[in-house]
């Protein structure tokens, strides 16, 4: 008996049986990103972490630079986190720092507070210590050269997988489909069709600024439907999806689904909770409002205190941002007053992240072009 009827997702991914709760919260928005360490001896071509993060120890919590546990905690709340899904890197290469925000998490929101971790590495001692501390579910990523029956040098990763259960924790595999090794992978998931996973996440193969080089040089191209994935990733895992009628659920999930779903939720979620009030939140997950920058020399608060009076709003309907040096208030509100200041004012959209993305700016008065220039629009 098949794991069900074939269901479509936005964004060209698609399931058969039931997603297991992390891959629910994700497509919520719900679940913070935990990047524990960008160190991992796997090192594989097809890693698409950023420059900043790969083989680095840092920490991140979305967006977010952690330097203490309150950042992760803060971030956490920020969205309204259901759950956290801990990555990397590889998480079991720094075991004690995993182990510890596993039981923080638990501790600060609760047993219902849902865990998932992504790793290479198949180390049942490493595993069954994150399952006694709260762990709900791990993921497994098997190496593409291990593709197939996981006897021999595989036999880890099948040994592990066959003695989850006994701890009490959820595991599923999660792996990238690599368009030539479409026979491997279908052997490979009749190989965990016997051992009686609890799920299989296929992603679609995709390019990076830290991959691409790579990926070039192995004759991967870039397929012009679906952003950065990598052409007949998506036709592969779609075959399979359709026709391997399997009973352990499997989840294809498209390059376009994690940006155009998971982190566009996300964004809502926080722009939600965390945007002043009198910034205006897109559909798209973007804050929009006016800024009026000023140098170094300039008393900010001064500014501020005048700006506020100059467009008619109170100390509750602007703030003034000294990192960035820069005071904030409506749109609309600047608008109307900008061509009377002489500090360059502008409208911006951008992510309401901790670590915020500017997508667009849009001059409002003389002073926001270069000097001698002219013009405008958005940057």
């Amino acid at each position: 008996m098949d794991a069900g009827s074939l269901r479509m997702l936005p964004m060209a991914s698609s399931y058969r049986g039931e997603l297991s709760m992390a891959c629910r919260q994700c497509a919520e928005g719900k679940k913070m990103v935990l990047f524990v360490t960008g160190l991992c001896r796997f090192r594989c071509f097809y890693c698409p972490v950023s420059e900043r993060r790969n083989q680095k120890d840092v920490v991140y919590a979305n967006e977010r630079r952690v330097e203490r546990d309150d950042d992760v905690l803060e971030e956490a709340r920020s969205i309204g986190a259901a759950g956290t899904g801990i990555t990397g890197g590889d998480p079991l290469g720094v075991l004690d720092r995993t182990d510890h925000y596993v039981r923080l998490l638990k501790k600060e929101f609760g047993a219902d507070h849902n865990i998932h971790l992504y790793t290479h590495e198949p180390n049942p001692e490493k595993l069954q210590r994150l399952a006694a501390s709260g762990l709900d579910e791990f993921r497994l990523h098997i190496p593409h050269y291990l593709w197939g029956p996981l006897s021999g040098a595989g036999g880890a990763y099948r040994s592990v997988l066959e003695q989850a259960p006994s701890w009490g924790i959820r595991r599923g595999v999660e792996i990238p489909v690599l368009p030539e090794k479409e026979a491997e992978l279908r052997r490979l998931l009749l190989t965990l069709e016997e051992i009686g996973v609890d799920f299989v996440n296929l992603n679609e193969m995709e390019f990076s600024e830290t991959n691409e080089v790579k990926m070039h040089d192995r004759a991967y191209e870039l397929d012009p439907r679906n952003g950065w994935g990598v052409r007949g990733s998506r036709a592969v895992a779609e075959r399979i999806v359709r026709q391997m009628h399997l009973t352990v659920p499997v989840h294809y999930c498209s390059s376009r689904f994690k940006d155009g779903v998971q982190l566009k939720q996300r964004l809502l979620r926080r722009a939600e909770r965390t945007a002043p009030g009198f910034a205006e939140r897109t559909a798209d997950g973007t804050v929009v409002y006016g800024v009026v920058e000023a140098g170094p020399s300039i008393d900010l608060a001064r500014l501020g205190r005048r700006v506020g009076s100059l467009a008619g709003v109170g100390p509750d309907d602007y703030r003034v941002d000294f990192g960035r040096r820069r005071v904030e208030l409506g749109a609309e509100p600047l608008r109307r007053v900008a061509a009377r200041l002489r500090f360059p004012a502008w409208e911006i959209e951008e992510y309401p992240t901790a670590d915020p993305l500017e997508v667009e700016r849009a001059p409002l008065n003389s002073a926001a072009f270069p000097a001698g220039g002219g013009g405008g629009g958005g940057t």
